[in-house]
């Protein structure tokens, strides 16, 4: 395991206290299972991609049509080129 120091605001540092305090274990427990949620890594499932479907057209073969919608959406462009 490897040994990391970091600086907290004095009000994140109490509350960690307070909770190690409360849970009746180290700091370092509280600290490292928070990280571990906040970054996905528990094992409270899968981590979520906040960001999946943000660009979903609602069409299922855009890969397959790709050619054609680019000749579609860049007609203009590419006739202005000329």
């Amino acid at each position: 395991m490897k040994r990391t120091t970091i600086s907290l605001p004095d009000d994140l540092a109490a509350a960690l206290e307070r909770e190690a305090a409360r849970r009746r274990v180290p700091v370092s427990q509280v600290a490292r299972e928070a990280i571990e949620v906040r970054l996905g890594l528990s094992d409270d499932g899968p981590r979520e991609v906040s960001f999946i479907g943000i660009g979903r057209s609602g069409y299922t073969t855009t890969s397959e049509d790709i050619e054609e919608l680019l000749a579609a959406e860049w007609a203009d462009a590419i006739a202005g080129d000329r």
